[in-house]
């Protein structure tokens, strides 16, 4: 048990301080400064201005990023529904896989285009190797339209007051070249070299222990696991994602991975601090993200080490912990810090089925994701926790009595309708498609592999990990059909884009407003007392919103074990 958890302590650590330097270095990609890659990437860039006929130089104002932004995500849809729906006429197809409905289709690309990866499909049965490919790329862009977002934001905040906030494809194309691709390569070759296959070859036969011959899948899968992890994207190459002893082979795998996803999220908060040049703000943000995520992560490494009370009473030795659905040669308590990783940052890959955890680990994972703000997803975790920074600055400002004020810019009642609408629409999304769902039980509902509590977790679950751009499920839930592909498919569009839009549009008009020079009775937001504020207020509107949902569903379920 000591060295289960002594592992976790050394995978969160080793994030943490990569995180930092690596911080520091995007900050110089988007600031412009030198920095050893640029020898490599400056010819590749070039050409692509060239070809695009792009200018990188040419600022843009917000309204302007965002056009950008959902049209180039617009062309990705269209060319990745044509790909997906003809597939099985295309190059690259071993073993022959058909082309996927249209309804399919729809959800699996607009659930890649929005970095949520939510699969309605089985990988290696489902996609050709183009197909693959093709969600590799988009894996890539993604991840880079989420780190240009926020790009975005840090430069709304450099500048006492400007409309010019740099070029969307400067920061888009710096993401994908200077930041997603050298790491994605690095974890890609540390996969390969542990088992992880990467071959164009078709499936493989072998013969069992038993003497029996089967077929087993193979593919290009190493490029793919590793930008699923460091793109924030979750998206598995087989069925079962990162449970399956080729996409994750041991634990040093399980470690890998773990801090690939961990490390842009958390780097892009210092990003913030230095390129603002504000690392104390920067600080406190981590603060409270990090305190969200270890309240989280605790109790579900702790219950899943404990195991399910029900076989202990029963006699049955329990000190492997709650073992169904997780792998041995991974262990409980691996397991339920990956749960909480997953979910929280919004990958969404697993390395066991979140199905299988125990009812209250269920619960954090769905508060994981129903908060959606402690580090997130690559670039939108900050722009989401930007949202709850302008509530708490606008209520602190009530209680004293001030007019609420954001590093020198007055938050007035445009801004507040914006944010108010974004911290709203989570909980909308979520609770209405629910809510859908079960009152239309021989659409929503007839899927279900479970009853009762459990089966309308199912439910919620999926919902929230659509609106939350997350990927995960709880898989005792048949979701590929029409009423979950579109219904979730209109969820991921709104849960993706409407978020980005509204802490961007507020960051762009308190740019252009005039600079007001701290006070005295200024609002310090660098401090514990305002990171506490902070915390409050997510707590709260997490609690408002979702205490009903989760009371019927993993809460009750809880007590029936009883």
């Amino acid at each position: 048990m000591n060295t289960e958890i002594l592992g976790i302590i050394v995978m969160f650590a080793a994030a943490v301080a990569l995180a930092i330097p690596f911080g520091k270095y995007i900050a110089k990609v988007y600031g412009g400064e030198k920095t050893l890659l640029d020898p490599l990437f400056n010819p590749i860039e070039k050409i692509f201005y060239k070809i695009s006929g792009i200018v990188p130089t040419r600022e843009m104002n917000w309204k302007e990023h965002m056009t950008a932004l959902l049209t180039i995500n617009f062309v990705w849809f269209l060319l990745g529904m044509g790909i997906l729906m003809t597939q099985q006429w295309l190059p690259l197809n071993p073993d022959n896989n058909p082309n996927m409905s249209a309804d399919l289709a729809f959800n699996t690309t607009i659930s890649f285009v929005v970095n949520c990866n939510l699969q309605h499909y089985s990988g290696e049965t489902g996609l050709s190797y183009l197909g693959q490919l093709w969600l590799m790329f988009l894996q890539f862009v993604s991840a880079g339209t989420g780190l240009a977002a926020a790009a975005i934001l840090f430069r709304a905040f450099r500048e006492k007051t400007t409309v010019e906030l740099g070029n969307f494809y400067d920061f888009f194309l710096k993401s994908c070249t200077r930041i997603l691709l050298p790491v994605s390569f690095v974890v890609a070759l540390l996969l390969v070299f542990n088992g992880t296959p990467m071959t164009f070859n078709g499936k493989d036969q072998i013969t069992t222990l038993q003497g029996d011959t089967v077929e087993v899948s193979t593919g290009p899968a190493a490029a793919f696991i590793a930008i699923k992890h460091v793109g924030t994207n979750g998206g598995g190459f087989f069925g079962v994602n990162s449970a399956h002893p080729f996409e994750n082979p041991s634990y040093f795998t399980n470690m890998v991975e773990m801090v690939a996803q961990l490390i842009i999220p958390m780097a892009m908060i210092f990003a913030f601090g230095y390129f603002i040049r504000r690392k104390k703000f920067a600080w406190m943000i981590f603060g409270v993200m990090t305190v969200g995520f270890l309240l989280l992560a605790v109790p579900n490494i702790n219950m899943e080490m404990n195991g399910n009370p029900a076989i202990a009473s029963m006699g049955i030795d329990n000190t492997l912990g709650a073992t169904e659905g997780k792998e041995i040669r991974l262990g409980s308590a691996a397991s339920g810090f990956w749960s909480i990783v997953t979910t929280v940052i919004s990958t969404g890959s697993v390395n066991s089925m979140h199905d299988s955890t125990m009812p209250l680990s269920g619960m954090n994972e769905l508060l994981a994701m129903m908060v959606n703000a402690f580090y997130g997803g690559n670039g939108v975790g900050l722009l989401n926790f930007f949202i709850f920074i302008i509530l708490a600055v606008f209520i602190s400002g009530l209680m004293v009595g001030r007019t609420p004020e954001f590093m020198g810019k007055k938050i007035e009642a445009r801004e507040m309708k914006i944010a108010m609408i974004i911290a709203l629409l989570h909980p909308f999304l979520i609770l209405v498609g629910t809510a859908l769902a079960t009152a239309f039980p021989e659409q929503g509902a007839s899927t279900l592999n479970n009853p009762g509590y459990h089966g309308f977790s199912e439910i919620l679950y999926e919902y929230t990990s659509s609106a939350a751009n997350n990927g995960s499920g709880f898989e005792g839930l048949g979701d590929n059909n029409l009423w979950w592909n579109i219904t979730t498919g209109f969820v991921l569009i709104l849960g993706r884009f409407l978020p980005i839009i509204g802490p961007i549009a507020i960051a762009g008009l308190l740019a252009g407003k005039k600079y007001i020079p701290e006070g005295n009775g200024t609002l310090k937001t660098d401090t514990s007392t305002f990171g506490l504020m902070v915390f409050a207020v997510i707590a709260i509107i997490a609690a408002l919103a979702f205490f009903p949902a989760l009371t019927l569903g993993p809460i009750a379920e809880y007590f029936s074990m009883k």
